[in-house]
């Protein structure tokens, strides 16, 4: 009997043994047949990629895509009527390096681009009005991407100017009003200090890179190292990269679909209608006269930004112009 039941246990230890080892095999083939169908898929999504633009927003609102290849640049460019020399290998590596950034940016540009349908033509006026080269437009739009931004060193506006040298230009800056926040009177100030830094340089592309870093910074860095160009010159790494900023945003904006940026005219913004209110006199209290103009203080301080509190004290009687919408 003994014997007969150590026989049993041996083979209820076999079966046991069995089983086991089925159970291993079962999953040494599962698993390989995953890997198997894991490594066919990836294989087959990596040939079956297509060739999509960099950024596009199409007619049916489509979310921007991107695509890392080469980009595909031009012989040669010029900015402010002065060429780039591309010809130059460090030259045109760091004009590369900035489109690659610029082209790739994709939230930044599209929002450039957007908002350049509203803010180019008012930009555009003054510059020509104040015998600036248009391409100027496109220092604005690596200083604030065209929005009233302020920056970490308190720089202000779409021209960014620090409170000094905006009032050095004419900007009124107190409580109640900063006209760094204006874009037309802020233009017309960084005109100024444009044509002043054309006038000591003798060039728009040391114009713009004094901008950065300011005149005097400028002409202590022509002086030491006896160079009179900017892509001569061994600037601080924001102002070296300056002008290259400013050329590869004019080469996208002027050829947005080469480099897959395709809108439609109603995916740009657009100006508002509006009228306009010219004061000579106090206004203390905003909301009331926000009120009393069909509008809100909202849209009040909306369509005037450099409005900077909740009244306008104005006692020496100077004019302002106050925009507000067009009634409808």
């Amino acid at each position: 009997m003994m014997q007969i039941k150590k026989e049993l246990h041996r083979m209820r230890l076999a079966l046991t043994i069995l089983s086991f080892i089925l159970i291993a095999i079962g999953l040494v083939l599962v698993f390989l047949l995953f890997q198997g169908k894991t490594i066919h898929t990836h294989a087959e999504s990596v040939t079956e990629i297509p060739s999509i633009p960099t950024a596009e927003i199409s007619a049916n609102n489509s979310i921007p895509l991107i695509r890392f290849d080469f980009l595909s640049l031009p012989d040669s460019i010029s900015l402010a009527g002065e060429a780039v020399p591309l010809t130059q290998h460090d030259i045109r590596e760091r004009f590369e390096f900035e489109m690659l950034i610029t082209v790739y940016k994709n939230a930044t540009t599209i929002l450039a681009f957007k908002r350049s349908k509203r803010w180019f033509p008012v930009i555009e006026s003054i510059l020509e009005s104040e015998g600036v080269p248009d391409d100027f437009k496109y220092l604005c739009v690596i200083e604030s991407n065209l929005s009233n931004a302020i920056s970490p060193s308190n720089a202000v506006g779409f021209w960014q100017f620090l409170e000094g040298t905006g009032k050095q230009y004419g900007l009124e800056i107190n409580e109640d009003v900063d006209e760094r926040y204006d874009v037309e009177k802020s233009t017309r100030a960084a005109c100024k200090y444009l044509k002043d830094a054309y006038k000591k340089f003798g060039s728009w592309t040391l114009a713009a890179a004094s901008y950065n870093m300011g005149m005097s910074g400028l002409e202590k860095q022509i002086e030491e190292q006896q160079e009179s160009s900017y892509y001569d010159l061994r600037l601080n790494q924001e102002t070296a990269r300056y002008v290259f900023r400013m050329a590869a945003t004019k080469e996208l904006f002027m050829n947005p679909q080469k480099y897959g940026y395709t809108f439609t005219s109603d995916q740009l913004y657009t100006a508002p209608e509006v009228n306009y209110i010219e004061v000579n006199s106090s206004i203390p209290n905003l909301v009331e006269f926000a009120k009393s103009n069909g509008t809100t203080y909202k849209m009040l301080k909306e369509l005037n930004p450099w409005l900077r509190s909740k009244q306008l004290r104005n006692a020496s009687g100077k004019k302002y112009r106050l925009v507000i919408p067009a009634h409808k």
